[in-house]
């Protein structure tokens, strides 16, 4: 039975997207100086103005204004001709200490009040919630195909406008693709969309053109494109008007662009602007790190992770997961494999994944995971040996 599946991906320059990157700017800056601070900062821009809007406990001194100007300037923004500009834009901040209410439960987890921790540094999760990971074997970054290859055309996209290959770009932009699967089989692109800002004296022909030839082509694997396969190039013939100037943005409106596009569950809490004692993003992190490894190491085609926290709690309320029928054994056996080798404390997974470094800017355009650009270590396949041992053991046993 076919099927149609379809992601979408932005580009840096999209609204949303620059608040992603100017809250996890602000959040690295922190980290650089104070690798213990608290961040949860928010960004809003629109016409000519960003606001900050958070919570930060830390002992660094951060030029939260020099940061903004610098991020934006980096996307692209950097004169009049796309409607903003990183020289000449308000920045508003509006930033507390983080409430001590949470603090407390932070600082010191209900385990480590009862006496029951151990040595490693007794934080509890920095929230309620729950947190999925998701990978699956049809392609080699363990990602769905939708999602990968959108967010491969957004790359190329602000790559050729950068290299001056499309010079007349603009930065924002917006990607889509729908793949025709067959059972559970991708076996070709049915349906691609590329929306590109643009200068205005461009006509839509060469546009479509040069999109064509320039980033779809340069993108898309031949064994995927039919004579079926369609192109839609900014289909309302005009997009000159782009990023805060045509739209407001926010951080943590793009958590499905962010995440599988669709394909996996998601636990609703943004990743850009927290620190790693968030367990909306420590917890997703480790949830794709255990998936990834789980499907590398052969114990299903795909599979979804599911971990849930009570704030202040450090050991999960919950994990779970979901083979979708392809499992080589069940999912309880999975889960008990899960629990042996993965230990999901947030100060743990802090401490596996080295989370308390200046690593966020980079995540928060083009997906937290999956990435072939960047190296996160939330992606590294490290645990596949000893998973494949505990299912030896098993298949020995069973």
């Amino acid at each position: 039975m076919s099927r149609l599946f379809t992601s979408e991906s932005v580009t840096e320059g999209h609204p949303d997207k620059i608040c992603d990157q100017i809250s996890d700017a602000v959040l690295d800056a922190v980290l650089e100086q104070d690798k213990y601070g608290r961040v949860a900062c928010e960004t809003v821009v629109n016409t000519g103005l960003v606001l900050l809007v958070g919570e930060i406990s830390t002992k660094a001194y951060v030029d939260i204004p020099k940061i903004v100007r610098k991020t934006i300037a980096e996307i692209g923004y950097t004169g009049s001709k796309f409607g903003f500009d990183a020289s000449t834009c308000a920045v508003i901040t509006s930033i507390d200490e983080q409430s001590s209410d949470i603090a407390q439960g932070v600082n010191r987890s209900l385990e480590a009040k009862r006496g029951e921790e151990d040595d490693i540094e007794a934080i509890g999760a920095g929230d309620q919630g729950m947190v999925f990971g998701f990978a699956t074997n049809e392609t080699p970054e363990y990602m769905p195909l939708p999602i990968s290859l959108a967010h491969k055309l957004s790359r190329r996209l602000a790559y050729v406008r950068k290299k001056g290959i499309i010079p007349y770009l603009g930065p924002d932009g917006k990607t889509l693709v729908t793949v025709k699967y067959e059972g559970e089989k991708p076996v070709s692109v049915d349906t691609v969309l590329v929306s590109s800002q643009h200068e205005e004296n461009i006509g839509h022909d060469q546009i479509e053109k040069d999109i064509i030839d320039k980033v779809i082509k340069e993108v898309l694997p031949k064994k995927f494109i039919d004579n079926n396969t369609k192109y839609l190039v900014n289909p309302t013939g005009r997009f000159v008007k782009g990023g805060p100037e045509a739209d407001s943005g926010l951080t943590g409106r793009k958590i499905i662009v962010d995440t599988y596009g669709g394909f996996g569950k998601h636990g609703g809490g943004a990743f850009s602007g927290k620190d790693p004692t968030k367990v909306d993003r420590s917890g997703a992190y480790a949830a794709r790190w255990i998936a990834k490894n789980l499907v590398a190491a052969g114990t299903a085609d795909k599979i979804e992770v599911e971990i849930a926290y009570a704030i202040g709690v450090a050991r999960p309320v919950s994990v779970s997961v979901d083979t979708f029928g392809t499992g080589k054994v069940s999912d309880e056996k999975i889960v008990n494999i899960v629990n042996k080798i993965f230990d999901l404390r947030p100060a743990a997974i802090i401490r596996d994944l080295d989370l308390r470094r200046p690593i966020y800017r980079k995540t928060a355009a083009y997906g937290h995971f999956g990435r072939t650009d960047v190296e996160f270590p939330w992606e590294k396949l490290d645990k596949v040996s000893e998973i494949k041992e505990e299912l030896n053991k098993v298949f020995v046993y069973s």
